[in-house]
């Protein structure tokens, strides 16, 4: 589902959340919210280059037939104008494509053969401090008071994350931590392509991850949460399972 709040209805978030639930943004398992012209989440990325990633992640991938397990090797840390250089050498650059749907298939044929690396788990916000509306360094909800008033900070829940990704760096399929919902904020770059299963079929998703990957299942019957198991929309097609595909442009 995709909404475009006016100026006036962006200014409450709270009660914009509650129309999209009204809209049934809630059952479709993803909702994408453009922003109304003239808000900016920060107003230049110009001095964003020294930031460190502490821990870059190559993404490792093995399977076949749009079903991989994908596991991660930590690698040096760098800065994010070092990942950005990487991100677009001939190694690990976006390949020629003429739209998505092309790109989509080059991704699930050559997913095995490719290790990307995944700038993850930054502990901070791009936004600047001014961005009054929709700020994800704080917005405002009731998770704030577990820090205000509890001193409570859980990294990714109730404090943003950074992200910087490239071609072919995915997450997995997983739920939200703490089943809660997430919100991301695309600040720039190449955009980025999420699928969703509605969550009253996400039981059979779990069935279907079980049957796909019997021997993580074994070891742990919630093993989804490990953020390990990429399974591709055809196999989802495949087996019955629905889902449904947005892409989120820069500044979405």
């Amino acid at each position: 589902m995709i909404f475009h709040p006016t100026k006036e209805e962006f200014n409450d978030f709270d009660k914009y959340i509650a129309y999209i639930e009204s809209q049934g943004a809630h059952r479709a398992g993803v909702a994408k919210i453009i922003p109304p012209k003239g808000w900016k989440a920060r107003q230049t990325y110009d001095d964003i280059n020294d930031i460190l990633i502490a821990t870059p992640l190559q993404q490792v991938a093995s399977g076949k037939a749009g079903v991989f397990t994908q596991y991660h090797r930590k690698k040096k840390a760098m800065t994010v104008s070092e990942y950005r250089h990487l991100a677009n050498s001939d190694k690990y650059r976006t390949p020629p494509h003429l739209n998505f749907e092309e790109l989509e298939r080059k991704y699930w044929k050559t997913r095995g053969y490719d290790s990307p690396i995944y700038g993850a788990d930054i502990s901070g916000s791009l936004f600047d401090e001014n961005t009054k509306e929709w700020n994800l360094g704080h917005l405002g909800t009731i998770q704030d008071l577990l820090e205000q008033e509890c001193g409570v900070v859980i990294e990714g829940v109730n404090s943003p994350y950074l992200y910087f990704g490239m071609w072919k760096t995915a997450f997995a399929w997983h739920t939200e931590d703490m089943d809660l919902y997430s919100i991301n904020f695309l600040h720039f770059g190449e955009p980025k392509t999420w699928y969703a299963v509605p969550p009253e079929h996400g039981r059979r998703l779990e069935r279907l991850a079980k049957e796909l990957f019997p021997g993580s299942s074994r070891g742990c019957g919630a093993f989804l949460r490990h953020k390990v198991a990429l399974i591709s929309p055809t196999v989802l097609k495949d087996n019955g399972i629905p889902f449904g595909r947005v892409t989120q442009e820069a500044g979405e």
